[in-house]
Parts: structure tokens; C-alpha cells; sequence
């Protein structure tokens, strides 16, 4: 069955678009298509170099938190000393100072998530697809990495497709929030979130997009 039916998308350098949708819409295959990782069948897909963040965060138990957070320098050709200097600086910017020699199991599922996306800013592409990167999270937690993601960007911007189920993360962390249909996904809204981040929950405007995206979805605010 076609996941995705006439989609287009457009980003600009430097936004952050979330996409929403029911499950099963489409929304994996999408940041698939931005990284190169399938090929549409129809139409055409034009994007600068993109790094996934899956939903899991795939960290790989037998390193510990910098090594694998290091892997992206690997990858490009660092030898281990290399790319460990250059991971270092960022564990005390990304509030994981004292877990650099720490096994996976020993951190947080928030540590966890934090060092994969230290893994993926640092394959040094200008586009990030974010796949659900805090849907096995706790609420609490959750709401912490909404917070820290948002400090990240505004530090280091890039240009960033977010695919969430939750919508009031997608208004809180986007510029836009773009509602696909049940499969095969198609834009059947597109949502610009006006003000700066960071935004709080209960602002007016934050309720309001809720409200509107809900609504495209065909569900109750």
C-alpha cells in the first residue's frame, strides 16, 4: 500500500517543521525520503545532507557514552582520539558532565536520548529528521527534553523536520506543524506557529495551533 500520495513539502533553511500524523501515515517514510534512505516512486525528493534520529537511540552497549556519541566522527575518517576531543566539550553543554565514560545502561533514558542526539548533530549534516525522538519518555522527562531541545536549536541552529504524535510538542517546538492524512499521507494542513520559543503551555497562542491541528486530524481538543 502507497504510504505517502502527492506530498509536497517545502523548508527553508534554518525552520523547524513538525509533522504530524495518525500512525501508519507515513510520517517514517518522509524523513526516509529527506535522507536518501528510499526513493520515491513518483516525483522528486531535493535536499541538502540530512542525519536521522530514529525513535530508538540505537546506542551501542559495549561503548560508552562518548565513544558512541563519537561515532559520527568515526564514520567521517577521526581515529578514536580524534573524535573523542572533539565530543568531549559538548557532554558539559548538553548537561552530561560525569556520564563521558558511562555504559548505556547505566544512564537515563533522557541521558540516552540526549547522547544519540549529540551522535546525530555531529555527523555534521544542515538538515536533522527527528523520528519521535522522546516518545519512550516519561511525561516528566519528556517535557524536560522539549525544553533542552528547544536550547539546543536556538544555540546551534539547523534547518529540522520533527515527526511527533504529540501535537502540543509540535506547537511548542516548531516554526510551522504540517498535519498529514490517514494513509497515504498528504498535507492536509499547514499550520505556521507565530512567536518565539521558548513557549509555555499554557500560552494562548500554543492552545490555539493545538486546537487547529487536533482539528485537522479529526480529534476532540
Amino acid at each position: 500500500m502507497r504510504a505517502l500520495h502527492e506530498l509536497s513539502l517545502s523548508v527553508a533553511d534554518g525552520e523547524t517543521v513538525a509533522v504530524v500524523g495518525a500512525s501508519g501515515c507515513g510520517k517514517t517514510t518522509l524523513l526516509e525520503l529527506i535522507c536518501g534512505l528510499q526513493q520515491p516512486d513518483a516525483g522528486a525528493v531535493r535536499s541538502a545532507p540530512a542525519a536521522l534520529m530514529p525513535q530508538r537511540d540505537l546506542l551501542l552497549p559495549w561503548l560508552d557514552a562518548v565513544d558512541n556519541a563519537a561515532l559520527a566522527l568515526r564514520v567521517k575518517g577521526l581515529n578514536r582520539a580524534q573524535a573523542r576531543a572533539q565530543v568531549d566539550p559538548w557532554f558539559e553543554r548538553l548537561g552530561l558532565g560525569g556520564f563521558e565514560h558511562a555504559r548505556p545502561y547505566e544512564l537515563s533514558g533522557g541521558m540516552r536520548q540526549r547522547v544519540a542526539f549529540l551522535r546525530t548533530l555531529l555527523a555534521g549534516k544542515p538538515v536533522l529528521a527527528l523520528d519521535e525522538p522522546f516518545a519512550a519518555l516519561d511525561a516528566l522527562t519528556r517535557a524536560e527534553m522539549q525544553a533542552w531541545l528547544a536550547r539546543i536549536l536556538a544555540a546551534e541552529p539547523r534547518t529540522v523536520v520533527l515527526v511527533t504524535h504529540d501535537v502540543e510538542e509540535a506547537v511548542l517546538l516548531a516554526d510551522r506543524v504540517v498535519v498529514l492524512s490517514p494513509r497515504p499521507g498528504r498535507v492536509i494542513a499547514d499550520l505556521t506557529v507565530p512567536g518565539n520559543r521558548p513557549r509555555h503551555r499554557a500560552d494562548a497562542a500554543v492552545v490555539a495551533l493545538r486546537a487547529q491541528a487536533l482539528e485537522a486530524l479529526g480529534v476532540m481538543a
